[in-house]
């Protein structure tokens, strides 16, 4: 099963070459490869929660603990959670309870 990263779900347009760059700027979960691979997705795209600056529903959240409480109640982190169920990375943290065989290399799609 082909996991989404959260430009596709939320078709935003931010991702490199999207429609939206020109005006918007590419979003920064779409262009940081530090969580590439963590929860199956490319670049932050399943991790997007982590990465400060991203916008969500046109606009940008504050503080990291502001984005959180809005990110909690994302459809697309919902889906990432259910998708991942055990193996779900929220925080960094988590990343060091992850066992190498679970890691998705996006390099294969």
């Amino acid at each position: 099963m082909k996991r989404e990263n959260c430009w596709e779900m939320k078709k935003c347009g931010r991702q490199p070459g999207g429609e939206e760059v020109d005006e918007f700027g590419a979003c920064p979960a779409a262009r940081s490869s530090e969580y590439d691979g963590i929860n199956g997705g490319l670049y932050s795209g399943r991790f997007c929660w982590m990465i400060p600056g991203t916008f969500c529903d046109g606009k940008s959240h504050g503080s990291l603990v502001e984005k959180l409480a809005q990110c909690l109640k994302c459809e697309f982190f919902r889906q990432v959670s259910e998708e991942e169920n055990r193996r779900f990375i929220m925080t960094p943290k988590d990343i060091d309870k992850l066992s190498e065989p679970y890691m998705v290399d996006s390099s294969l799609d």
